[in-house]
């Protein structure tokens, strides 16, 4: 719902010279933010007098406090003023709840100065919480990246490099064969835990995985559009995938930037990112699961770590405690596992798919499991790998396993706290693959919406 706020004329200004600019359409670019975000709230079920953002006539008419929205100004217009300069969240719709992008809220401002144009007739209805939105999206998103996949050309998987289009930001594949292995750890190793056994058989489909963690150079252009080159309007699936709200602190706490791996987002924001990466590349990605991360990670090898299990080897292979300076450094400066993969001991720890689960291996006891995946059902704990700068050598080992913990956004002080930072997991950053395999829609669907990021 709307909250009466005071803004500075100046300030509104400077934020609505940044507009989208072109005709814009409401059936195609509106109607979906309306739907998905303020019907809910200030829809027909709302009592006489109360604001409704149905239809043209309820939006101008507006509530006790005037119209809603007034043709042509977007800075008179109460339903731009609340998105855009709400204080402490900008573009929350409702003030408490999700913050709408960049890009949606640029097009809004634009509809607003064309005139709020509005088809005749057309009454809004309250979408059931972007999910069918988002199924839509996905289900196109997929018909783009298996156009692309039959232009591809056909052979064994290669490595590759990709710039990100519109920019000149690029990052790096390496092929993962397919293949069978053995998960977790054996009592004797020096480390171990309860939670990493029993071992047991696990069969791999082949993938591509990046070759270094996310750097801050490709997190940055989806954390902000502008960076991307990206235009309002310009690509409809990639506006309608959801972005992480401004942080209020500066995300690399002064380690570094260009060259350096992204770090403290949740995994709804890694998640979001892989389906960005998706729509602008025409490609598949997403993060990998516990099973496929720590297949890639041992690269054939059955040690502690992929070189082996003598950790005076461990200085030339990662950076933890004794070496990293108190702080991450930049990716791929230390030597690659067997598979060419830097960083998968050390730097920063990285998300999977998975919720963290204990005693989940006592479920593959005695069999060989085929592509495992341990759903998310709760926000916490969610499994994460590898250890990190900050962590002692045991906690860098193939089979070392994490639970995500609330803890890790101490420092917000959002209410509720935010779905796309962890400000106290500063050693907390991920990679992602892309499966040989393209998945159906839902199955897409269900690899970048988890369903649990809100606590």
């Amino acid at each position: 719902m709307f909250r009466k706020v005071s803004y500075g004329g100046l300030a509104l200004a400077a934020v609505t010279a940044t507009c989208a600019r072109g005709a814009v359409d409401f059936k195609r670019q509106i109607q979906p933010v309306l739907e998905t975000n303020c019907v809910g709230c200030h829809g027909p079920q709302k009592a006489a007098g109360s604001l409704r953002l149905t239809s043209r006539q309820a939006v101008l008419k507006g509530g006790s406090t005037g119209p809603a929205v007034v043709p042509g100004d977007p800075e008179k217009s109460p339903l731009y003023r609340s998105i855009e300069l709400a204080p402490g969240r900008p573009g929350a719709m409702p003030p408490e709840g999700p913050q709408l992008s960049a890009a949606q809220r640029s097009l809004i401002c634009e509809w607003i100065r064309e005139g709020a144009v509005w088809p005749e007739g057309l009454i809004l209805g309250a979408s059931k919480s972007g999910t069918a939105d988002e199924h839509a999206t996905v289900a196109k998103l997929r018909e783009r990246i298996l156009a692309k996949s039959k232009q591809a050309a056909e052979g064994p998987p290669q490595p590759y490099k990709n710039t990100i289009p519109n920019t000149t930001v690029s990052f790096e594949m390496v092929p993962i064969p397919g293949g069978e292995f053995t998960m977790g750890t054996p009592e004797s190793e020096r480390g171990h835990r309860a939670d990493e056994s029993p071992q047991h058989k696990v069969r791999i489909e082949p993938f591509w995985m990046g070759k270094y963690e996310v750097t801050w150079d490709e997190y940055r252009l989806f954390m902000f559009s502008q960076q991307a080159g990206e235009r309002p309007g310009e690509d409809a699936l990639v506006d309608a995938i959801s972005r992480p709200t401004r942080p209020y602190v500066e995300m690399s706490f002064g380690m570094g930037i260009n060259g350096y791996p992204a770090i403290s987002m949740t995994q709804h924001a890694a998640n979001k990112y892989a389906e960005w990466l998706s729509a602008k590349t025409g490609e598949f990605y997403r993060l990998p699961t516990e099973a496929e991360w720590e297949y890639a990670c041992r690269a054939g090898t059955s040690g502690a770590y992929s070189f082996g299990s003598n950790q005076a080897q461990l200085g030339e292979y990662a950076w933890y405690s004794a070496n990293s300076g108190g702080k991450y450094q930049k990716v791929g400066t230390k030597k690659p596992n067997p598979w060419g993969l830097h960083d998968m001991h050390g730097n920063v720890m990285e998300w999977t798919l998975d919720q963290y689960i204990p005693n989940f291996y006592s479920r593959f006891a005695g069999q060989t499991a085929l592509e495992p995946w341990a759903r998310s059902t709760r926000p916490y704990p969610q499994s994460v790998r590898g250890g990190s700068w900050n962590d002692e050598p045991d906690q860098l080992r193939c089979g070392a396993r994490l639970g995500s913990d609330p803890s890790w956004k101490m420092q917000d002080p959002q209410l509720p706290k935010s779905i796309w930072y962890h400000t106290d997991a500063q050693w907390l950053g991920f990679r992602l693959i892309r499966p040989l395999k393209i998945p159906t829609a839902d199955e897409m669907y269900q690899y970048w919406n988890s369903g649990v990021e809100k606590e």
